[in-house]
């Protein structure tokens, strides 16, 4: 049986392409693999070598990306199964759109990469590093941005994530390729012909030795904290599917009632916090609901997720509640989900059925004003962030003035049990890292943990399990040079790079015209 041309190609190139990019997933949470960082990128850097056309380097860039982002962030699917008779038919469309667009950032990348520099040169290894890099600031800033699954991400729980306190997850992308990219072009490009297919294998001996040296597992311990000041995290676990069911909801509201009310083993909680739209009703509408609350935590602030409406608009809202049962501080969640608590032109849309997933109304969740820093009593100054407000660093960076302590409350219900929530959590001790500053992050279904300034989670409530834990608060570090500088030094140093390939490879050009004329 001959197969197809079409066919053949594509199991010739665009698979093992795609392999290579799923292959590089598992360096992610909850694999961290990191042995196969070497691998994938090194095979990648030796093919972006070998294309002759720009157009071949952007099938190879997309290929590659396609099989990242689909296997990386085939949680996605997740909330497509929590209503399976009205949206599973959408999960296969959800990843493929999902994977498939955020893998163009990559495909322009090295489209780009082959066409402004020689075949198999440095300047191309050069290009393809500040080019990638800068594909990936795109990703996380353009159409409201989505930096999941960024190369930072891989060396959480390594030595290289101190590196965060000073150049941040964009910095750490760029070692990242820098230290790995260019090995192909150090062992092939001089090697005779019958060596190289040792070059073939050298990325996987370069990665136990990475490994071997940076590697070291941030240690989780118990005693890390200030012991004056303790914290109270409330995990209900509803699934999402339950978790507004009328049959279901007052069971979880009372779990959580029970759990805030529970006598402290140690040091009376100075702080309680619920998870994202923990109450079953309006804030508008909560007093009773609220006064259970007050009644409950006998005088200790809570902090909960609720929605509130106003003038027809809905909102993902975080509220601080006084010990006398009083709203004492209140923030709009700012970065809304697409697609998830709002879709485009939504009233329109909603004429055909189509909704954003945790939408009240046709147009969804209105964002806020922006990031707040909130007073919590017995606390400080608190950044609160609600779910997916904790993977954009430049948001946290965006706080009008140094807080305490960073606050997540979350609904990871979504996320499905499997790599979602893990990655989640990944990047809430990047946050933490990045600012020096300690986390609390209370989630529906889990991970529930305490944060270290150094990302060190301290104590956790595992994924899938109901209950409370109190947790010593650690105490924040000084201030960090990102949190000073945010993404600015790392992105001028890329488009200052950028300005200099370019430059070369102008001169370049013009030298070979002298040569050729003479």
């Amino acid at each position: 049986m001959t197969l197809p041309g079409w066919l053949r190609s594509f199991l010739r190139s665009a698979l093992p392409v795609a392999l290579a990019g799923a292959l590089l997933s598992r360096a992610l949470a909850p694999h961290h693999d990191l042995w196969v960082i070497p691998v994938a990128l090194g095979v990648l850097s030796w093919l972006a070598l070998r294309a002759e056309t720009w157009r071949k380097g952007a099938a190879l860039g997309w290929w590659f990306g396609l099989g990242y982002f689909g296997l990386g962030m085939s949680w996605i699917v997740e909330p497509f199964l929590v209503d399976p008779e009205r949206h599973a038919w959408m999960a296969p469309f959800g990843i493929l759109f999902l994977a498939g667009g955020l893998a163009l950032f990559w495909g322009a990348a090295f489209g780009l990469t082959i066409r402004i520099s020689p075949r198999s040169s440095a300047r191309r290894i050069a290009a393809l590093i500040v080019l990638w890099s800068l594909a990936e600031f795109a990703r996380a800033y353009v159409l409201t941005g989505f930096p999941w699954a960024a190369f930072g991400q891989f060396w959480i729980d390594t030595s290289l994530s101190g590196g965060l306190r000073g150049f941040g997850p964009h910095g750490l992308a760029l070692v990242t390729l820098a230290g790995i990219l260019p090995v192909p072009l150090l062992l092939l490009r001089q090697a005779p012909r019958r060596i190289r297919g040792i070059g073939a294998v050298a990325p996987l001996a370069l990665g136990a030795l990475w490994v071997a040296l940076s590697a070291g597992q941030a240690p989780v311990g118990q005693d890390g904290g200030n012991s004056t000041v303790t914290v109270r995290l409330i995990q209900p676990n509803a699934p999402q599917d339950q978790k507004w069911h009328p049959d279901h909801m007052h069971r979880f509201f009372q779990r959580q009632l029970d759990y805030t009310a529970s006598p402290a083993a140690g040091p009376q909680p100075s702080l309680i916090v619920w998870p994202e739209t923990a109450v079953p009703s309006l804030l508008e509408h909560a007093e009773f609901v609220l006064g259970k609350v007050t009644e409950a935590a006998g005088g200790t602030p809570v902090v909960l997720g609720m929605q509130r409406s106003e003038e027809l608009r809905y909102y993902n809202s975080f509220v601080v509640l006084g010990s006398d049962g009083q709203v004492a501080g209140l923030y709009d969640k700012q970065h809304l989900v697409p697609f998830g608590e709002y879709v485009p032109f939504g009233d329109v849309m909603a004429r055909f059925g189509i909704h954003g997933f945790a939408a009240t109304s046709g147009a969804g969740f209105s964002a806020g004003p922006g990031p707040a820093v909130l007073d919590v009593p017995g606390i400080g100054q608190v950044l609160p962030l609600i779910c997916y407000e904790a993977v954009f660093p430049q948001d946290v960076n965006g706080a009008p003035s140094r807080p305490d302590l960073l606050i997540q409350i979350t609904n990871d219900a979504w996320f499905g049990t499997r790599s979602g929530p893990y990655q989640h959590l990944v990047q809430a001790r990047m946050r933490a890292i990045e600012q020096g500053v300690p986390m609390v992050r209370a989630a529906n279904t889990g991970v529930s943990a305490m944060i270290a300034p150094d990302g060190r989670v301290t104590h956790m409530l595992p994924l899938g399990q109901a209950g409370y834990l109190d947790a010593p608060l650690p105490q924040a570090g000084p201030p960090t040079i990102y949190s000073r500088t945010g993404d600015w030094p790392v992105l001028l140093f890329l488009l200052a790079s950028m300005g200099g390939l370019l430059w070369a490879q102008r001169r370049f050009a013009s030298l070979s015209c002298v040569v050729n004329k003479h």
